[in-house]
């Protein structure tokens, strides 16, 4: 039956006067006539035309679209598209993402090291690869870079490099660029010498120092650098290399408003439950200076490591908590840390948060996000929360095993307050079961 009736379509569609048959010959014509248009008008698309689209290109499809025409190669080889840099490095037996060839790597260290400004290195697990890493730095001897990123992908290999190798790699960069603004170097063993290389070429330009987990840089070294670069803005570094006389030197009158400071606040010796404590006079002066600045700290410790923090006030704008952190310390951020921005509690104990939450409503008066998990809070304090903080909360992420039932609230009413109080629509968060 669907034969017949396939053999019936055929024949209408033949004798359809509307369904003429093309000639051959015509419509061969037409085609050739336009594939050559096509291919005329991409091989005349202007030099800044190619050029923008070779920017989008991955490296691989740039190099082989760079053999469709010389006028292509041509561009190929232009300075500017060589301005920007991602070196990819890695084992291809405990790697995921694609290696940057070798021979490639070559032809850009002879042709177009005088290019590169914006330079970054994205390195496996493998000290083999942070290792290449430090050889191509240690080429780049006739360069300007102005951004420079080491990258570990997995665990920190640069860690595994001698610190002799990396830090001579290193000095090349600091010392013939000349115009480096940023600068993101964490987890390596870079140390104290080599910041001050980098400051005495480049102290008028820096910007941006990203130097988390840098065990060889001791607070020292980190001062040099807040005194001799007046223009840095934004600096990332661990906790025990921050210092009273480092925020005083951030607060000079000669010192640019400094925008961002990042710390990391993690154990540097197994078991360490004592941490200095940094004097309220400090943080004063460093707000006074730059009243906009975004302290963020991210604490990977345990509970009897809090100790030291938030005893005075603090200001603090963003907090991270990785690990368990007390009811007595959330206690104190609510009464120290008025400038509070953004709450992230990742762990805490059996016992509920409830008055901790309300008290961090009612005096940190600029919280705009909180997220938490692994923590209980009831569900009329969580809704008093949201309560009072109003509209103003612009991100809430609590996970849906956060909150509990009460005689009061259940679930599902937690959603509908939660939602008339935001102005919002508002749901918990679910983890998926697979």
């Amino acid at each position: 039956m669907k034969r017949n009736n396939l053999s019936v379509v055929n024949k209408i569609v033949r004798s359809s006067p509307a369904m003429k048959q093309p000639k051959v010959g015509f419509y061969s014509s037409l085609n050739h006539t336009h594939m050559h248009t096509v291919l005329l008008d991409w091989g005349s698309l202007p030099h800044c035309v190619v050029l923008r689209i070779f920017q989008y290109l991955p490296l691989i499809d740039r190099a082989r679209a760079s053999s469709v025409c010389r006028k292509w190669n041509e561009v190929f080889h232009i300075p500017g598209l060589w301005r920007k840099f991602e070196f990819e490095l890695n084992q291809s037996a405990t790697s995921y993402f694609k290696s940057t060839h070798p021979d490639l790597i070559q032809q850009i260290i002879k042709k177009h090291a005088t290019h590169l400004q914006y330079v970054s290195f994205k390195v496996d697990s493998s000290t083999e690869s942070a290792e290449a890493a430090c050889d191509i730095l240690s080429q780049l001897v006739n360069c300007s870079i102005q951004t420079l990123g080491l990258i570990s992908t997995a665990k920190p290999s640069f860690m595994n490099v001698s610190k002799s190798h990396f830090v001579s790699a290193l000095t090349v960069v600091f010392v013939n660029s000349k115009s480096l603004s940023s600068i993101k170097i964490e987890d390596t063993p870079v140390d104290d010498p080599s910041l001050k290389i980098l400051v005495a070429n480049n102290s008028d330009t820096l910007r941006l120092l990203k130097m988390s987990s840098c065990p060889h840089v001791s607070s020292d070294g980190i001062l040099c650098v807040a005194d001799r670069c007046q223009g840095l803005r934004e600096l990332a570094l661990n906790y025990y290399i921050l210092s009273d006389e480092l925020l005083l030197a951030l607060s000079s009158e000669t010192h640019v408003n400094l925008e961002h400071l990042r710390i990391d606040v993690v154990s540097e010796n197994p078991g360490q439950t004592e941490f200095h404590s940094i004097k309220k006079q400090s943080w004063d002066a460093l707000i006074k200076h730059s009243p906009g600045v975004n302290v963020v700290m991210y604490f990977f410790l345990y509970e009897e490591e809090f100790e030291a923090f938030f005893k005075e006030e603090t200001p603090v704008t963003h907090l991270y908590f990785g690990r368990s952190v007390s009811k007595a310390v959330l206690g104190r951020i609510g009464l120290n840390c008025p400038r509070l921005v953004e709450l992230v509690v990742c762990a805490n104990g059996l016992q509920t948060l409830d008055t901790e939450l309300i008290c961090i409503a009612e005096h940190c008066k600029s919280l705009t996000a909180l997220g938490l998990s692994e923590c209980e809070v009831s569900c009329r304090a969580f809704i008093e929360f949201v309560r009072l903080c109003g509209k103003r909360l612009t991100q809430l992420s609590v996970m849906e095993d956060v909150l509990i039932p009460d005689d009061e609230y259940s679930l599902d009413k937690v959603h509908t307050e939660v939602s008339e109080h935001l102005g919002r629509m508002w749901f918990p968060d679910v983890l998926p079961v697979w």
